[in-house]
């Protein structure tokens, strides 16, 4: 059952930003790269077949990004890899989300891109991209079974957390953190993260 102390409002209606989609294979998709053809600066997406445009990035959302990866670096020396913007490879598909904690590696991931396995909480920073990070992000990596996943809503400054991935693309855990609250990481004991230190201005 969904445990949350504020509801979740999905909308019903179309987003208004409009995404242009081309259908390839992971396989295709990583060639493209091998090969040059797409760009390390491309900002684009592999979803569940389709490679898909990124939004582009606003301020508050650059800085929120930021500041999760600075919070993290801090906390989490030694006990996970960080990855910003960084590729992880889900159900054929190879998204970017904003933020990766991943399992630690002697590699860093240089030999393969990090899959669900490897996965220890993947964060999407939402503004104009909510109502997507709330579909489509988050079938994926549920259905994936990715085990941990927050979007973190730059414009009402709140924090939704997701747990317990189901086969049929939802969550059963689902709660909405809000300033004055703490978050924690199912998969890492003992860390704490205030809601305050994401999006408010440091004092």
């Amino acid at each position: 059952m969904s445990i949350s102390s504020t509801t979740i409002e999905r909308s019903t209606t179309t987003s208004s930003a409009v995404r242009t989609r081309h259908r390839f294979s992971l396989r295709d998709y990583e060639q493209m790269i091998e090969f040059g053809i797409l760009e390390e600066n491309t900002r684009v997406e592999l979803i569940r077949g389709e490679i898909v445009d990124k939004m582009t990035i606003s301020e508050p959302h650059a800085t929120c990004v930021k500041k999760l990866n600075h919070l993290f670096i801090a906390m989490l020396a030694g006990r996970a890899v960080v990855g910003i913007q960084d590729p992880v490879v889900v159900l054929e598909s190879r998204p970017e989300p904003d933020v990766s904690l991943l399992l630690p590696r002697d590699d860093f991931y240089l030999e393969s891109t990090p899959c669900v396995d490897d996965i220890l909480l993947l964060i999407e920073v939402a503004d104009s991209s909510l109502e997507y990070d709330r579909t489509e992000k988050l079938s994926l990596y549920a259905e994936a079974g990715v085990c941990e996943y927050w979007i973190a809503n730059a414009k009402q400054q709140c924090v939704e957390v997701y747990r317990n991935p189901q086969s049929n693309g939802t969550y059963a855990y689902e709660q909405v953190f809000k300033t004055g609250e703490t978050l924690r990481i199912g998969k890492l004991p003992g860390i704490a993260l205030a809601v305050d230190q994401v999006f408010k201005p440091k004092k």
